[in-house]
């Protein structure tokens, strides 16, 4: 069974751009609702003991086989994996200018794919904005190493696609709503602020 997973850092401390009250809401009732959610669904079944990842793979890949009974429990458990790997890559602010080590793996490859990290940002803050609806916009890597970003619909997380994820913005209006109304791009451009390089560059196996 899970646990709600507790943030790295105090609730006013990701302050301007996330805000202690967006935060308390976001991790304290949305993601707490998951989780709760997902204990009650899985308790029983053979999902009960399975890691997270498992659970959201088997479910994904009985949902594109058109059975629809697994639904709620991906969705519960997308969305949890999601927001964990969400609320653990940020750090306090460090005014956004700062990015992987460059002698790290995963600076290499962003900048032989992309050539500076500015244009990466702009791509995946893009491909963020451009979402249509509520989801995430992920970085991920192949199986061989190469990154590639992606937009997930609703509770979808890249592990369904084979990939490995290391980076996230979640584009649900409750993860922003409260500081920036509709201005979704403004709150994605804030966020390089605050993201943790070192865990990214962690989660990333070249």
């Amino acid at each position: 069974m899970f646990s709600l997973i507790e943030l790295p850092y105090g609730l006013s401390e990701l302050e301007p751009m996330i805000s202690a009250k967006t935060l308390e809401f976001h991790h304290g009732k949305h993601l707490k609702g998951y989780v709760d959610n997902l204990n009650k669904l899985i308790a029983g079944t053979v999902f009960e003991n399975l890691p997270l990842e498992e659970i959201v793979r088997r479910t994904a890949q009985a949902l594109a086989a058109g059975d629809k009974s697994f639904a709620a429990i991906f969705n519960n458990a997308g969305q949890t994996l999601n927001h964990n790997l969400y609320f653990t890559q940020f750090t306090a602010p460090h005014g956004g200018s700062s990015g992987p080590d460059r002698e790290s793996p995963l600076a290499k490859q962003l900048l032989k794919q992309w050539q500076s990290l500015e244009a990466f940002q702009e791509e995946f803050a893009a491909k963020g904005t451009g979402l249509f609806g509520s989801g995430w916009v992920w970085l991920s890597a192949s199986p061989e190493g190469e990154l590639v970003i992606t937009q997930e619909a609703g509770a979808s997380n890249p592990v369904t696609r084979g990939f490995e994820p290391l980076l996230t913005f979640d584009v649900w209006e409750h993860a922003y709503y409260l500081d920036y109304q509709n201005r979704r791009p403004d709150h994605l451009k804030t966020l390089w602020g605050i993201v943790d390089w070192k865990v990214v560059e962690k989660r990333y196996k070249s």
